[in-house]
């Protein structure tokens, strides 16, 4: 049995389980666990000496069999994977005597045991290979014991598990790192799969299977198989045809150039600004090199992330910068457009600009809560569906039959369908170098309104045959980004969050579609400075759900409800106070920033910005600017309070990324690596 010692600078440690191979191999797979970045392999007889050194331990801890052969590669791919803390080997090998099987839903191991208990329902084996989060080795100690003892496993308490003695006599039947995987299962330990994919592993029972394996291994280009698993195996139909099949090449060659994925992000922000500038200046040529300049930046920022798989640079900060940065250059190039179509002659060229980063923003909303409901689901698959053949239950079998069926017309079809960003980039570079800003900002709306209603009757459908929430297992008070205000606000629990913040944001529009009806007929929109308290009043409807469950099947909907609603109010408010449209979505960037760095750290389940008890809550920024348009100076109120904000988003980025991790490191006397990023 393989097993490590403490980890040098964050790096996990490696445990071995005795499960056959003999000791050559167990001494090569050693070595390979040290290439792979391990530290402090060592070798464990049995689990109760696993579990002590598992209670030693520090940091993360990876569990390994000794009958694992494979590239050097997937162990490193398994030791430094940024799906989650805790990640298991699953492969596609037919199950040997005393292997378990596993089920897993969405990239989650929801199941373990024993070939058979599964009744069929198994997706793969597991690999005998496990990394184990730091805040899960108590329970990986006690799964430990637990399966040397005998105990019964499933519901039991981690730490009433430890607190068992050990039974004398030889441990049950199978393999030991098997046994102690099933045990961690049971204890419902938050456990990701990790699939191997062009590479090679398989456990190895006998001399035969040993030289078959080896084989394998050998007959594998490790580095070119690497460089192929950078890509994404599931990606949007654009990106696949269009920039996967030669952004490795770009990959390879920054590697080479020493570039990090950061650098390359940067890069990519650079392209996307150019191209924003050009498509504000308008003209065949300039229209044409800015739409080429936005394929080559999408391309950078596909490779980006291929750069952070292909050199194994990962880290929160990476997958923070990459959605904030997607987001930035998606937006700054529908201002390029705005005021492009403005400056030719279309009155209301910002007010598409504004409406589509609105409409964008509120989409990206609905699918990141839609994506945490999902993973809830599939962590708690007996609470989801009944099976009974209602509509949910058949939507679901439909987009689990074409997810599965890969490259066939549908799967392409659902996947382009939902307008994904490689379809967004695509379709502006296409329709402004062919036809011009206006023409694109209007597809973009087009079609990114029809793919909002589609996905929103079908995921609105699901989510109420699931009936899982998920508000309620984080803090909802931060993610629906309340401020002081709505703090003080009494729950009106019988109508329910969801309900009251849609009934909130029908103030804001209704505000905003009577302003536009002025405007459009020449009338002076300042007229309607006196609906603005009004309108506000209608929106701290919302605030009466703040202090209620958020345990409905579609209270997942409330964040976008709320953004809608604030959007909404800042629009009308801009227009009724007579705001420069350049400020309006300016003001509305801003707030896209605060929100999408909620929803960032919402993917990495990561604590609030330091500074975001100073943004006022959603609530707070609506009353100044009631205040400002109904007296009368709502540009001068929106400019400063956009850049406030922005201060303030960018002094808790300062602190989050730089200042706080510096005193941490000085603080516990940990050197600081290298850059390191999640991957896009």
């Amino acid at each position: 049995m393989l097993a490590a010692g403490t980890p040098a600078a964050g790096q996990p440690t490696a445990a071995g389980a005795q499960s056959g191979g003999g000791a050559a191999l167990a001494d090569r797979l050693a070595e390979q666990w040290h290439r792979a970045g391990v530290t402090h392999v060592r070798r464990a007889a049995n689990l109760t000496e696993l579990a002590t050194l598992v209670d030693a331990a520090t940091g993360p801890v990876i569990v390994s069999g000794t009958d694992l052969v494979a590239h050097t590669a997937v162990l490193r791919h398994l030791a430094t994977s940024p799906v989650g803390p805790t990640v298991a080997l699953v492969l596609t090998d037919p199950p040997a005597p005393g292997q378990a099987v596993v089920r897993e839903e969405r990239g989650q191991v929801v199941d373990a045991g024993p070939d058979g208990r599964l009744d069929g329902g198994q997706t793969g084996v597991f690999g005998g290979a496990l990394r184990v989060g730091r805040d899960d080795l108590p329970a990986l100690a006690a799964a430990a014991r637990a399966a040397v003892a005998g105990t019964p496993i499933a519901g039991t308490d981690p730490a009433a598990v430890a607190a068992t003695p050990p039974a004398a006599g030889p441990e049950a039947a199978g393999s030991a790192v098997d046994r102690l995987f099933t045990g961690l299962t049971a204890l419902g330990t938050l456990t990701f799969a990790h699939r191997v994919r062009l590479l090679v592993a398989h456990r190895v029972a006998d001399p035969a299977g040993l030289a078959a394996a080896e084989a394998a291994v050998a007959a594998v280009d490790e580095d070119r198989a690497e460089l192929r698993l950078s890509v994404k195996e599931k990606d949007d139909f654009f990106t696949t045809f269009f920039v996967s099949t030669w952004s490795p090449y770009v990959t390879k060659a920054s590697a080479k150039l020493g570039l990090t994925p950061t650098g390359v992000t940067a890069i990519s922000v650079l392209f996307a600004a150019v191209a924003a500038v050009l498509f504000g200046v308008g003209g065949r040529p300039a229209l044409v090199a800015g739409a080429v300049l936005l394929y080559l930046g999408f391309v950078l920022d596909c490779v980006d992330g291929q750069l952070a798989r292909y050199t194994r640079h990962f880290s929160a900060w990476g997958g923070w910068l990459d959605t904030m940065a997607d987001r930035a250059k998606e937006y700054l190039v529908y201002a390029g457009l705005g005021y492009g179509a403005t400056a030719a002659g279309f009155r209301y060229g910002w007010a598409l600009a504004v409406a589509a980063m609105t409409l964008q923003t509120v989409r990206h909303m609905t699918d990141t809560w839609y994506g945490v409901l999902h993973d809830e689901a599939a962590r708690r698959p007996k609470a989801v569906g009944g099976g009974g053949g209602g509509i949910g239950d058949r939507l679901n079998a439909a987009s689990t039959r074409v997810q599965a069926d890969t490259g066939s017309l549908s799967y392409w079809l659902k996947r382009t369908v939902v307008f994904p960003i490689g379809e967004r980039w695509a379709l502006i570079a296409l329709t402004v170098a062919l036809f011009g800003p206006l023409v694109s900002l209007v597809a973009v709306l087009t079609w990114g309104v029809l793919a909002f209603a589609y996905t929103g009757a079908l995921r609105t459908l699901r989510a109420r045959w699931m009936w899982v929430p998920v508000l309620d297992t984080v803090d909802a008070t931060l993610h629906r980004d309340d401020g002081p205000i709505a703090a003080r606000f009494p729950a009106l629990r019988p109508m329910g969050p969801l309900t009251l913040a849609v009934l909130g944001a029908l103030g804001p529009a209704a505000l905003l579609v009577a302003a536009g009806l002025r405007v459009r007929a020449g009338d002076d929109a300042g007229g309607l400075a006196w609906a603005t308290p009004v309108a506000l009043l209608v929106l701290l409807v919302a605030a009466l759900g703040a202090g209620a469950a958020h345990n409905g099947p579609l209270d997942w909907l409330v964040p976008a409800a709320l953004r809608a609603g604030e959007y909404l109010f800042a629009i009308a408010a801009g227009v009724i106070g007579g705001a420069p449209a350049w400020v309006v979505f300016g003001y509305v960037f801003v707030l896209t920033l605060h929100h999408y760095d909620l929803t960032a750290r919402l993917e990495k389940r990561q604590a609030a910005p330091p500074l975001h008890g100073a943004t006022l809550g959603w609530e707070g920024r609506s009353a100044v600017l009631a205040v400002a348009a109904f007296a009368g100076f709502a540009g001068i109120a929106m400019a400063t309070l956009g850049a406030y904000l922005l201060v303030v988003f960018v002094g808790s980025v300062v602190l989050a990324w730089v200042v706080l991790p510096a005193r941490a490191r000085r603080g516990v006397g940990v050197p600081a690596g290298g850059e390191v990023r999640q991957p896009g």
